[in-house]
């Protein structure tokens, strides 16, 4: 038992492990997890920023080449090109400025770059619009384009420091996200891998325990067996010295008074001690015939159901019905012995329990199989109970425990169904029992 019990609490504390192990590692999966998506983020705004920087910087490329077509030309077309670039400046700008906000150093460098757009930007516009009216001064055109190379220069310089850094941002936070990605993955491969381990140790503990259960069922239930087996024995042998030794001590007292009768003639109490006799003679015939009926070795169960209604009618009240084949044959003992415990336990419960008024026992014969059933019309079983006996509970009682078990032992099953207008108790056994073949006889 402490050996069960101790099986018992390993398997559980597997099984209790698993699942406090597996809940650890879905919080360390989902905080990596939380980790991992800000590393993420970061990486993603580090993109943005390139973007927006490679977006500015080819703008004012744009800007810079639609403002020397038109210097060049005069086309208004390349004007409004240079308009429509122009434009996009401020924005892109402001962009960088916000995107930037969260690095203070990377903040200054986008300053920086935005003062020194801006004036690039003048300087174009300048260009633009000493063009635009009308002006054809070479020489001021010439000193505004110096002007504007030597503020690109400066101003691409200062775009590949920003580049640069933002680069070397998202090498390292593309590593630590890599890193996180890595972690979270081995934290769930090494969850999955010990689980399944725990899980894998828990379902060997239940199937070892399944098994002892069923081992300890199995030995309850051949215990079972064994136990009723040991009773028949004992009801045959109490029956055979009732008949053999008790009644007969019976039958010589009732003789040597019936002897003494005639000596003391129309003598009261003689008579009334001889029918004293005749009764306990009586009682013990009935005691030791139920117990185990002769009827049922010398000529089978037909003769010993038979015996045993008309017995039953009597002695209840009940009025019972037999319905059963003429020619029903013998049947292997064990088969007969079962049939008989079933229908003396059942007319019993009849008897003590349904208050019914009449009950009805029938046997069908078939080509495999035969089939008792006996019904009566009273209370019913209680709910519980009957609850517990489907449920192959030890607790639906004695007597309808030791019903299933000797009909479960022959390879047959017993059902029994009840309600408000009475019971019903069904036993289906099969025709042969390979234990007992040698004592097969045939049936039709």
């Amino acid at each position: 038992m402490n050996r069960r019990v101790s099986q018992r609490r390993r398997t559980q504390l597997a099984f209790g492990a698993a699942v406090i192990l597996l809940l650890l590692c879905a919080l360390s999966a989902y905080f990596a997890a939380v980790r991992l998506r800000t590393a993420q983020r970061w990486v993603s705004h580090t993109r943005d920023v390139q973007s927006a920087l490679a977006d500015i910087n080819n703008i004012s490329t744009r800007a810079g080449r639609a403002r020397t077509r038109y210097v060049d030309s005069g086309n208004e077309s390349f004007f409004e090109e240079y308009q429509a670039a122009a434009a996009e400046i401020p924005g892109k700008l402001k962009l960088i400025d916000d995107l930037t906000s969260d690095n203070p150093e990377q903040m200054e460098l986008g300053k920086s770059l935005a003062s020194i757009t801006n004036r690039r930007l003048d300087l174009l516009n300048q260009s633009v619009q000493l063009k635009h009216g009308g002006s054809g001064d070479v020489q001021e055109q010439g000193l505004l384009r110096q002007q504007i190379i030597d503020v690109s220069a400066e101003a691409d310089a200062l775009f590949q420091k920003m580049q640069d850094e933002e680069q070397q941002l998202l090498n390292l936070r593309s590593g630590h996200s890599e890193r996180l990605f890595r972690i979270t993955a081995y934290i769930l491969c090494a969850a999955f891998v010990l689980a399944l381990a725990l899980f894998f140790l828990h379902y060997r503990m239940l199937n070892a325990e399944l098994r002892a259960r069923e081992q300890a069922e199995a030995s309850l239930r051949t215990l079972s067996v064994r136990l009723l087996e040991l009773q028949d024995q004992e009801r045959r042998k109490f029956s055979r010295e009732l008949h053999d030794s008790l009644g007969q001590y019976l039958v010589g007292a009732k003789m040597n008074l019936a002897m003494l009768g005639k000596s003391v003639p129309d003598n009261v109490l003689i008579a009334e001690c001889l029918k004293l006799l005749d009764q306990a003679m009586t009682e013990t015939r009935t005691i030791s015939h139920l117990l185990h009926p002769p009827l049922l070795d010398e000529t089978g169960f037909a003769s010993a159901a038979r015996w045993y209604v008309e017995g039953f009618a009597k002695r209840s009240g009940v009025q019972t019905g037999l319905d059963m084949p003429e020619n029903l044959g013998r049947l292997p003992s064990s088969l007969e012995l079962a049939l008989f415990r079933v229908l003396q336990e059942s007319l019993t419960n009849v008897h003590r329990h349904s208050t019914s008024k009449k009950a009805d026992v029938s046997v069908r014969l078939f080509e495999h199989k035969i089939v008792l059933r006996v019904r009566d019309y009273g209370k019913g079983i209680p709910a519980d109970v009957l609850d517990r006996f489907r449920r192959n509970s030890a607790h639906g009682g004695v007597g309808l425990a030791g019903m299933r078990e000797r009909i479960n032992e022959l390879g047959g099953q017993v059902e029994m169904d009840s309600d408000s207008h009475g019971t019903q108790v069904v036993a289906t056994l099969p025709r042969s029992d390979k234990r007992d073949s040698a004592e097969v006889f045939a049936a039709d």
